[in-house]
Parts: C-alpha cells; sequence; structure tokens
C-alpha cells in the first residue's frame, strides 16, 4: 500500500470508527453469532491477488460489526470497563504508524523517554511517591508474572544465577480466595508449583483475613517452607473487595515477603484523592500494577508496573547481547530489561494523547459520574424488596441478587441465571453472571454483576438499567 492509497483508505476507515461510534448505542450489546458464523464467511486460503481496500471495509461493515459484542456501548457493564477513549485510538494509530520499536534507547529514542514521562504523571496522578519507578507492561497478567520472578529472586538470593529454586526450601506464594486467576497462573509460571500456591479466605467485606494469613505463614514457616511473596487486591474480581494494604505490608516485613499489589481496575480510582484511602499504606509495598486500558480509558493493551527497586527488577530481567549495548547504556532506560519481551510497542503514545486531550479534570469527573452512578442504583437495590447486594459497594461495581420469596438456593441459582441471561440475550444490556462464596458458610451461590465505567454511560443509561432488571424479575417478584 502506498502512502496515497494510505491517505485514501485512513479516511474512509476513520469515518467507519466514527461513525460506528456514534451509533453503537443502536446496536444490540452482546453479540448474537453463533460459534463458527464469523469463521465461515472468511475463505479458507489468503487470496494470491490483492484485494480492494474497498471491499474490506465492506465486509468490516457487513461482516464484523454486526457480529461483535460492543464493549463501547453505553449500556455494557459486564466483565469490567475496557474504554478506548478516541483520543487514545488516535495514540495508536499514531503508534502504528510510526513504526517504532523499542529494544534500548537509541533504537527510539521518543519511545523510551515518552514512556518514562507518562509512567510519571501516572505516578503523581495515584499519589504515588518519587521513589516509584514506572514501565509499561502489556497486561496485569505479565506485570504479576514479573513481580514475581522478583520476588522469586530476592527470597532465593538469586537462584537463578545457581541452580534454580530446587536447591533451596520450597517458597510460598500467599493470595486472597478472591484475587485474579491471573495470579495462580503467573505464580506457575514464575516455577512455585502449585502446592506452593496457597489462598487465603476472606472476611465478611471479601478482603483477605489478615488473622488467617498469618497462621498460613507462620505453619509454612514451622513446617520449613519459605514464605516468598503476598499478592494484595486493591479491586477484587468479582466483588472490587479492598485488602488491607496496611496490615498486608506488615505481615511482608514480618515474614519477609514482595509485597505486590494488583489494582488492575480499581487502580484508576486512586486518581481521585478521596478514594486513596481504599489502599492506606500502598508506600509500603514493593510492587504495584494497575490498568490504564480499563476504567481510565487507554485502548488496551497498556499496563502499567511500578517498583520502588528498579536496580533489583533489572538484575532479575537484564539480557545485555552485544548488538544491542550503545554509548546510552547507563544514561537512558534499557526498558527491554524491565519485562519479559525484548521489543516493545510505543504503549506510551496512547497514554500521551488521552492524557493531553483530556486533561487530569476530565478523566476525574468521568470516574465519579460512574462512582456516583453505581450509588445510586445501590440505593433503588436497597429500597426494593427481594432485592439484595452480596457485596459492599466500593466504587462502580455492583453485586447484586434478586430473592423471590420461597425458592431454594439451587432454584435461586438457576433463576438468577435465567434472567441475566435473557437481558444479555435481549440485548438492551450486558451483564456478568458470576459465582460468590458466603463468607460465614463457604458455599458458592450466583449473582449478577454490574461494572459502571464505559465512556458514555449516564445516569439515564442506569436508570433504564434498572428498570430493564426489574421487567425481567417482575413475575417473579
Amino acid at each position: 500500500m502506498t502512502p496515497e492509497e494510505f491517505r485514501k483508505s485512513g479516511h474512509e476507515l476513520i469515518e467507519l470508527i466514527a461513525a460506528y461510534r456514534e451509533s453503537v448505542g443502536d446496536l444490540p450489546v452482546r453479540s448474537n453469532a453463533k460459534v463458527g458464523e464469523v469463521l465461515d464467511q472468511l475463505p479458507v486460503h489468503a487470496p494470491l491477488s490483492p484485494e480492494s481496500p474497498d471491499s474490506i471495509i465492506e465486509d468490516i461493515h457487513e461482516q464484523i460489526i454486526p457480529r461483535m459484542t460492543h464493549w463501547q456501548h453505553p449500556s455494557f457493564y459486564a466483565y469490567f470497563p475496557s474504554n478506548a477513549d478516541l483520543s487514545s485510538v488516535l495514540g495508536d494509530l499514531l503508534s502504528s504508524g510510526l513504526g517504532q520499536l523499542g529494544l534500548n534507547w537509541e533504537s527510539s529514542p521518543p519511545l523510551t523517554e515518552i514512556e518514562q514521562r507518562m509512567c510519571e504523571w501516572l505516578r503523581h496522578m495515584l499519589g504515588l511517591a518519587d521513589s516509584w519507578h514506572g514501565v509499561i507492561q502489556d497486561t496485569a497478567s505479565s506485570a504479576t508474572l514479573v513481580a514475581l520472578l522478583c520476588a522469586r529472586e530476592r527470597t532465593s538470593g538469586f537462584s537463578q544465577m545457581r541452580g534454580g529454586v530446587r536447591d533451596g526450601p520450597e517458597l510460598m506464594v500467599y493470595s486472597s480466595s478472591q484475587a485474579h486467576s491471573s495470579i495462580g497462573k503467573a505464580a506457575l509460571l514464575a516455577g512455585f508449583g502449585r502446592q506452593s500456591v496457597r489462598s487465603c479466605a476472606v472476611r465478611r467485606d471479601f478482603s483477605i483475613d489478615t488473622d488467617v494469613l498469618r497462621e498460613m505463614l507462620e505453619e509454612d514457616l514451622a513446617a520449613g517452607k519459605k514464605p516468598c511473596a503476598i499478592v494484595a487486591c486493591t479491586g477484587t474480581t468479582a466483588t472490587t473487595a479492598m485488602d488491607d494494604i496496611e496490615s498486608l505490608a506488615q505481615l511482608s516485613r514480618e515474614f519477609g515477603c514482595w509485597l505486590h499489589v494488583d489494582g488492575a481496575m480499581a487502580g484508576s480510582a486512586m486518581i481521585l484523592p478521596e478514594m486513596r484511602h481504599l489502599w492506606h499504606g500502598i508506600e509500603q509495598a514493593d510492587s504495584i500494577v494497575f490498568n490504564p486500558h480499563k476504567w481510565l480509558g487507554v485502548v488496551f493493551d497498556c499496563s502499567v508496573y511500578y517498583v520502588r527497586d528498579s536496580e533489583h527488577l533489572v538484575r532479575v530481567m537484564s539480557t545485555n547481547p552485544s548488538y544491542l549495548q550503545t554509548a546510552a547504556d547507563g544514561l537512558a532506560p534499557n526498558y527491554r530489561d524491565w519485562g519479559i519481551p525484548l521489543g516493545r510497542r510505543f504503549r506510551a503514545m496512547k497514554l500521551w494523547w488521552l492524557l493531553r486531550t483530556e486533561g487530569v479534570d476530565n478523566l476525574q469527573a468521568r470516574l465519579r459520574r460512574d462512582i456516583a452512578n453505581a450509588q445510586w442504583l445501590e440505593e433503588q437495590i436497597n429500597d426494593q424488596p427481594h432485592w439484595r447486594l452480596l457485596a459492599p459497594v466500593q466504587l462502580q461495581t455492583l453485586c447484586v441478587a434478586h430473592e423471590p420469596p420461597a425458592m431454594t438456593v439451587a432454584q435461586l441459582d438457576q433463576y438468577t441465571q435465567q434472567w441475566c441471561e435473557a437481558i444479555n440475550k435481549s440485548g438492551l444490556a450486558m451483564l456478568t453472571p458470576a459465582m460468590i462464596v458466603d463468607p460465614d458458610t463457604q458455599a458458592s451461590r450466583w449473582m449478577v454483576r454490574v461494572s459502571i465505567g464505559a465512556l458514555d454511560t449516564t445516569r439515564e443509561h442506569v436508570e433504564r438499567l434498572w428498570q430493564t432488571m426489574q421487567e425481567y424479575t417482575r413475575n417473579n417478584s
């Protein structure tokens, strides 16, 4: 494709994206495509001759968009906000169009230095001290893997330089039973055996029970095992529960553990000074991750990982082949040594565009709007008989159950999944059915998660959602 052809098709593609965003609210939220339906539209083999970009754009209109689940829809309440602000889309386009590849500073000075500055901007926005050093990873899953690798090497005295962790005591990792599944996966990939990863019970607010955790640490220490890492949650996946960072930091110091804080979605709320009490004690952690590609509005993928000891991070992760050595080494960070991939995309460009075109004030206003909308819905649910919230509403996530009289637990589980699926199938909104464990009985039950935070979700949309939820449960009230 020549620059002139790119110019023509690019204008058409920008118009397609803009028109899609203008009309996305009129589309059914969830895809109604059947498995294999998109695949059947695609030729088995690649074309031998060039095709017109116009025919590709036509296929996008006819085959792709009608079969998508619309994450940018104002009535999307499933999973978590995964916003793609259009200013960030432009940054992503520019990143791809400039074709930069970060191997070291010399391979692209702007890539390195804009990433450096964006991590500083975000650090200031989150209220973190200047002693934190940031790097952009692809996802929180990767950042957690890096954190556990750093924890493993610190606890084992850099066993990777000897015979690995097999030569020492069994290293243990601890997290909440409500922690994201990526934490267990990262621990396995970092070389911790499945039995070395312990899941701790939670309190009634679904935060980790630090008394139980202390017992687990003491038990493992007495058995000749070595506590290595504690992963805290600033916003668990199912309920957005907030672990007590201050207490976990104390345990980490006492037992010599690395403290990693997973703030993937809820970390964005820390740009609001009034919400920072939710991670009180954060300055005592060893590493933090949060995803600007969720609630903040940056196009996926863009996850920021902060460490207090960047020299330790580099020592664990560094590679230094002769063909990548330059005179700038030691003067500028080589971000290839701050994570797993050797090369890196110009992800900071997406942040740069978003933060400059939106400004901190507008981002804060949008998050406050979402929190206020969640509080409004919380009030409506609490005022209606047979409706119940199963977890505290910390930010913008609500864990909802509708409980008609005389239904057994098994009937309630089936009913919950039925009315949630009925709403999703209708296309009026998209919610997430999920299981929650009662902290008292340890019994599991189904609930419906409402995660408020799409870019265009207003109070009117939330009011409409509440009406829809009532309509689809009215016959059982």
